[in-house]
């Protein structure tokens, strides 16, 4: 049984807003949650119908509460819960960036929540262990975008800031080499790729800002090799790109 103010409480973890005043978001589904639990993240509450919560050993110091599914239902963001809803402590967001070496995928301005869990899921099979997001892109913590990451973002870490600071602090200090996804870039199959730098995935409707865009040293183009005479795709979407690019650059880079 879960009483009327718990639900208030996690129904008010879908807003953004009462995600930040309390510090804590929501997990749906097995996959996800059991990620979640293993993570090392501090969990708060499990929610979930007995069939799943018996399989279970839960630590002493996480709440369990028993529900039936149509309770879960009433606190789930989905059309079609699932057997389980888990709420978890945000970690500190004040994470500095690792300058010194590895590939981190920038995200500028990505606005749907799906297609920034499947790039979390990218930058987690590829191995790129820092995504960067612009301050207006979509809360890494919205329920469709932890969903959508099938667990990723427990192992990813996703740094929110301002993205000309951190590209004049590389200009300025590093010089590590910034690739941007560009229709007027080099041929991605084609060209030297580095083991290090920034990799720019831009807006699902505009591409990466003009600001954003000065800050690239090398621009990436994926080439279309369509053959329908009645015309081509004029764009792929985010994350599939950043998909092909990911694998190119870690398939066989080399130094600049």
């Amino acid at each position: 049984m879960i009483s009327k103010n718990k639900i208030k409480s996690i129904v008010a973890l879908h807003q953004k807003k009462f995600r930040k005043e309390e510090g804590l978001f929501i997990a749906e589904g097995e996959k996800v949650v059991n990620d979640l639990l293993i993570s090392g993240w501090k969990v708060v509450s499990v929610i979930g119908i007995p069939d799943y919560l018996n399989e279970q050993n839960f630590s002493s110091d996480i709440e369990v509460i028993d529900v039936t599914s149509d309770e879960l239902s009433r606190i789930s963001t989905l059309s079609s819960p699932n057997s389980v809803l888990a709420i978890a402590e945000i970690p500190n967001e004040n994470q500095a960036i690792d300058f010194s070496s590895g590939l981190k995928l920038v995200l500028d301005n990505i606005k749907d929540p799906g297609n920034l869990g499947a790039l979390l899921r990218i930058a987690d099979w590829f191995g790129i262990t820092e995504v960067i997001c612009s301050n207006d892109s979509v809360d890494c913590f919205n329920p469709k975008v932890v969903m959508a990451s099938m667990g990723s973002l427990f192992r990813v870490n996703v740094i929110y800031t301002d993205l000309a600071t951190v590209f004049k602090e590389n200009l300025a200090s590093h010089s590590l080499p910034v690739y941007g996804t560009l229709l007027s870039g080099e041929n991605l199959f084609q060209m030297k790729k580095s083991n290090d730098g920034f990799i720019i995935l831009g807006n699902e409707s505009n591409g990466i800002s003009k600001e954003i865009a000065g800050f690239i040293t090398n621009a990436i183009h994926i080439p279309s090799f369509a053959r329908n005479k009645n015309g081509q795709p004029d764009s792929l979407n985010v994350s599939i790109a950043a998909g092909i690019v990911c694998a190119q650059f870690k398939s066989a880079p080399t130094d600049l």
